[in-house]
């Protein structure tokens, strides 16, 4: 199942690009267009895979390598002079970190929560920060950590998490939603929201609370 899932991500990731040629004949500047890209794959790329990992893998570590190899291939694309100019900025390389913060967080939690919530944080930063994205750029035409993309976050992130892990999910959302507001270059908000739900999620397990 890995493999189709591979070709689904791939298609998302390309089939984007007519979508930023569209939305550039249409007048929405080249950042806007491209930010609007990076949210769409976000979504239909690492969220769809989000959500079918528990039912059509056994263990994290297939989804895990398949995200770090495309991590590794965006990374190529970067570093060999092939951006890919339609989702891709030369300032920053969030996108790698979207999917180490994927592959990453399903790792660590699957042996010690198992599949359910082990995708949290992966739909915290496939569909909660895709959402803060479409909120501020339409409001403000560029990237920035307006308070407005947080609170659509919460809207997305907090239910999802009480769908997936009743309340303990809820406050990893809301933790996610927050935290979602700051980086710290090369630490950006893919990984701080992965890291902060993954501890909140586990925090429990580990210290043993019922």
């Amino acid at each position: 199942m890995a493999l189709p899932l591979a070709v689904w991500s791939l298609a998302v990731v390309y089939g984007t690009k007519p979508l930023y040629h569209r939305m550039r004949r249409r007048g929405l500047p080249h950042n806007v267009a491209v930010y609007y890209n990076r949210k769409i794959i976000h979504s239909a790329a690492g969220g769809v895979v989000a959500l079918l990992t528990p039912f059509v893998f056994r263990e994290p570590v297939i989804p895990a390598i398949s995200a770090f190899l495309l991590g590794a291939f965006l990374l190529h694309a970067r570093r060999s002079g092939r951006l890919m100019y339609w989702f891709q900025v030369p300032e920053n390389s969030y996108e790698v970190n979207f999917t180490i913060a994927w592959g990453l967080s399903l790792l660590i939690l699957w042996p010690i929560l198992g599949p359910k919530l082990a995708v949290l944080p992966a739909l915290f930063i496939a569909f909660g920060d895709a959402v803060t994205g479409v909120v501020r750029n339409t409001l403000f035409k560029r990237r920035t950590k307006h308070w407005a993309g947080n609170v659509a976050m919460l809207a997305v992130a907090a239910p999802l998490g009480y769908a997936y892990g009743g309340l303990l999910g809820a406050v990893a959302g809301l933790i996610a939603s927050v935290v979602e507001r700051y980086e710290f270059p090369p630490i950006d908000d893919n990984l701080l929201i992965a890291l902060a739900s993954l501890a909140v999620l586990v925090a429990p397990a580990l210290l043993r609370i019922p």
